[in-house]
């Protein structure tokens, strides 16, 4: 054997599936199924393929092992969320766990609440084969989907807020989550410089962390002895667009707040614009929190004090669990917030 793959290696061309075939005297399929781990295989037998195969330097097409082994490439990122950049971190975070791995990563967009959500997700997995999905919020509470993916047998790891009480972790296998611990930070800092006129702009409703968000928020402020105005609690939407129409109600008042707490960095540059156009300074007359610390945060003037998300972290950690981890392992993973202090929040005017 050792001459035949002198003689192919002094032919001085590229190495194909059948020739190590033919070097090791085994049929295509057997090759087929050492490449791709099938435990079928002698334990001789792979240990020959596998010697083959590198003294002549062979590298599967990935192409070709799409077609043959679909499953083995492709991880799916399924998401409806309205914040751009959070999708974008999250991509990036798939990719840096992805890179070099061989496995591709496909995005599949999604609306949640269409009557075509789980027909069109069901089409997307039985066409795609996915060996595994990351589920974004608010989408990886929805026990349908789920289920779907228990029916599929497709291994999944959720995103989300929270890690209990959803009524969803008995058949989750892992969840990356944040424990918000940051928000209580930002409320302990809004209320211990003063603050008692403070406004607040939530999240989606229907996202678990807006609640979440908020318990976090609260409690800090509770702990210096302050509250969110009832008069002064605003809807929001996660997005630029529901944040700067928030700040403008809520900035129009006479007895306007003092501090306005938003769940997320693209509702306080909303709030940003309706203070510029309020003739308000930011920190003088306005103090503003975020949530996420997005790289909108640090291009305000001044830059935004924010609770750090470590969103492309998340993103990475979700897809090394489905590359990693056996598909079958449960496993709750919390991944911390922090309170980052910047130059948009201050002590309130005296007198105010």
């Amino acid at each position: 054997m050792t001459e035949t793959i002198e003689a192919f290696l002094g032919r001085g061309r590229k190495a194909t599936i059948n020739d190590v075939a033919r070097l090791a005297g085994v049929s295509k399929k057997t090759v087929s199924r050492v490449i791709n781990n099938s435990p079928s295989v002698h334990a001789r037998t792979r240990d020959d393929i596998a010697e083959i195969i590198t003294r002549v330097g062979f590298r599967p097409d990935p192409q070709a092992r799409g077609l043959a082994f679909r499953r083995a490439l492709l991880i799916g990122l399924i998401y409806d969320n309205p914040n751009a950049q959070y999708i974008v971190n999250m991509q990036m975070g798939a990719l840096d766990r992805l890179r070099g791995s061989g496995i591709e990563l496909v995005v599949h967009p999604c609306t949640w609440h269409s009557e075509t959500f789980l027909s069109e997700l069901r089409d997307f997995l039985e066409s795609q084969r996915p060996s595994g999905v990351i589920v974004l919020p608010p989408i990886a509470e929805d026990r349908q989907l789920l289920d779907l993916l228990e029916e599929l047998n497709v291994p999944r790891v959720r995103v989300t807020a929270r890690t209990s009480g959803d009524g969803n972790a008995a058949i989750g296998r892992e969840i990356v989550s944040c424990d918000d611990i940051g928000c209580a930070e930002a409320g302990a800092h809004v209320a211990g410089l003063g603050h008692r006129r403070i406004g607040y702009i939530g999240g989606n409703p229907d996202y678990p962390s807006a609640h979440v968000r908020r318990h976090g928020f609260e409690t800090g402020l509770a702990a210096h002895g302050a509250a969110i105005a009832p008069d002064l609690d605003e809807p929001g939407n996660y997005s630029f667009e529901s944040g700067y129409a928030a700040a403008r109600r809520l900035l129009r008042r006479p007895d306007r707040p003092t501090a306005i707490i938003c769940a997320n960095d693209e509702m306080a540059a909303g709030a940003y614009k309706a203070a510029f156009e309020a003739d308000l300074r930011i920190p003088g007359d306005l103090t503003l929190i975020g949530f996420d610390d997005a790289p909108i945060a640090d291009r305000l003037s001044p830059p935004l004090t924010t609770v750090r998300l470590p969103t492309r972290d998340m993103a990475r950690m979700a897809a090394d669990l489905l590359v990693s981890r056996p598909a079958t392992a449960d496993q709750t993973m919390t991944v911390p917030s922090a309170l980052i202090v910047r130059g948009s929040s201050g002590a309130p005017k005296a007198g105010l």
